[in-house]
């Protein structure tokens, strides 16, 4: 058997983008009120969410780091799963009520003082870009990193979406703009939204994680010298950043191999980024055994 793991340390990147995005959510809500604008108000429902997804992202840095027990002999890994589920529902409940609101509003403008729209939201575009910017080194090497990175950068491009309204609506006076471009918040809230109900369901049931094809593991592992074929293989995702990977591989030779185990572990890690490996070896022999030839001619 073989095991592997890798964990990035963002824990101040983390700590700084959660203390600065709830400020500017509390100063959003606040404004918002004040000024009318349910553009404000949709845009501190996205920033909350991600917010969650911030916290949900640092909680599973942590838990990565969290040694097994007899009990949880994975430690706390899955976790970070189940938080991103609940994330999802509440984000999803939370656009349903913006959506109500904002097709009353298009019955029924309000009022909405468009410089308090403007300055806010700019705000915004600077929190959530400097956010952005503090994951940008680590966005290459680790996906959860990656998701960090590109949510606080789409909410900068959502900010800037609100500043664009406020002007519009301070030149012109036309309010329904301001239910409306809620509602195009509210289809990116649910555009991403719905990637992650999918993403942490798929990986709450053990599905293959996005980017591995299971079919390429297999292949590579079926040409490795002396194996005979392979079975019972799963790949699945321990947590939202780290992937596992168990395999029986039936070798013609019975004796054990610590160079092909180690050769496997790492091959694994460096083609399809599988930090986790268990390898059971099996030993076949007789007609039923197929030899090199019949392997290769197989392919």
């Amino acid at each position: 058997m073989s095991h592997s793991h890798h964990a990035v340390d963002f824990g101040r990147a983390f700590a700084i983008g959660i203390l600065l995005n709830s400020g500017f959510i509390i100063a959003e809500v606040v404004f918002g009120l004040l000024s009318h604008s349910l553009s404000l108000l949709a845009d501190a429902g996205h920033n909350l969410g991600d917010v969650m997804g911030l916290v949900m992202a640092w909680a599973a840095s942590n838990l990565e780091q969290r040694r097994a027990t007899r009990r949880f002999t994975y430690g706390l890994r899955r976790s970070s799963m189940l938080a991103a589920l609940f994330n999802a529902i509440l984000l999803l409940v939370g656009v349903g009520a913006i959506a109500a609101e904002a097709i009353r509003r298009l019955g029924q403008p309000e009022k909405v003082v468009g410089l308090t729209m403007i300055w806010v939201a700019a705000a915004g575009v600077l929190i959530n870009g400097v956010t952005a910017w503090m994951f940008a080194r680590g966005r290459e090497g680790d996906l959860n990193i990656r998701g960090a990175f590109l949510h606080m950068a789409a909410d900068a491009g959502v900010s800037a979406g609100v500043v664009v309204a406020g002007f519009v609506i301070l030149k012109t006076g036309w309010s329904l703009l301001d239910p409306i471009s809620s509602l195009v918040i509210v289809v990116i809230i649910l555009v991403g939204t719905w990637g992650l109900l999918r993403d942490s369901v798929s990986l709450v049931l053990d599905a293959v994680p996005r980017g591995i094809d299971p079919g390429a593991v297999q292949a590579f592992l079926e040409q490795l010298p002396g194996v005979a074929e392979i079975h019972h293989l799963h790949v699945w995702g321990l947590s939202t950043t780290e992937t596992a990977c168990t395999a029986h591989v039936v070798k013609r030779e019975p004796q054990l191999d610590d160079e092909l185990l180690k050769r496997i572990a790492d091959e694994l890690h460096t083609r399809f980024g599988i930090e986790h490996t268990t390898i059971q070896f099996e030993h076949c022999q007789g007609p039923d055994c197929p030899t090199e030839q019949e392997k290769q001619a197989s392919v």
